[in-house]
């Protein structure tokens, strides 16, 4: 199957890994976008949503670097830690205040990088969740 380059493409893939709902399928889509040229990495959190701001953003940029999707420079870890930061912006109105779980998805397909992030709000026993998305473009060095 061939993935498309885009940036609406990456998008939808980091959604998909923001979805999965085990580690092993987790493991399987990150294998399956390998495959095919793209990189992705995925990291889960939880904790008190405004205490969880920092570890989210910084988390990501580590993860990244650690899975290759970006190179340990200023540039590309500024896109990361944009992206995130754009992507926990909309949603936080729906965080602050509440312990919350979830997982940020990040996708790397040739010069656009995609932050996605689920999150579930705990309300008592009800939850609510969230969807948030951001996209930036990384020049890519030959």
């Amino acid at each position: 199957m061939e993935l498309e380059k885009t940036s609406i493409d990456t998008g939808r893939m980091a959604l998909e890994l923001i979805l999965t709902q085990t580690r092993a399928e987790e493991h399987e889509l990150i294998k399956k976008f390998s495959n095919t040229g793209i990189i992705a990495v995925a990291v889960d959190f939880g904790g008190e949503f405004a205490k969880t701001i920092p570890k989210i953003l910084e988390s990501a940029v580590v993860a990244s670097k650690r899975k290759g999707v970006i190179m340990d420079n200023y540039v590309e870890e500024g896109a990361i830690l944009g992206a995130t930061r754009s992507a926990l912006e909309q949603i936080k109105i729906k965080g602050l205040g509440w312990n919350v779980g979830g997982k940020v998805g990040i996708v790397r397909n040739g010069e656009n990088v995609c932050v996605a992030i689920y999150m579930q709000i705990g309300l008592i026993n009800l939850d609510e969740m969230a969807v948030a998305l951001s996209h930036r473009a990384i020049k890519q060095c030959d």
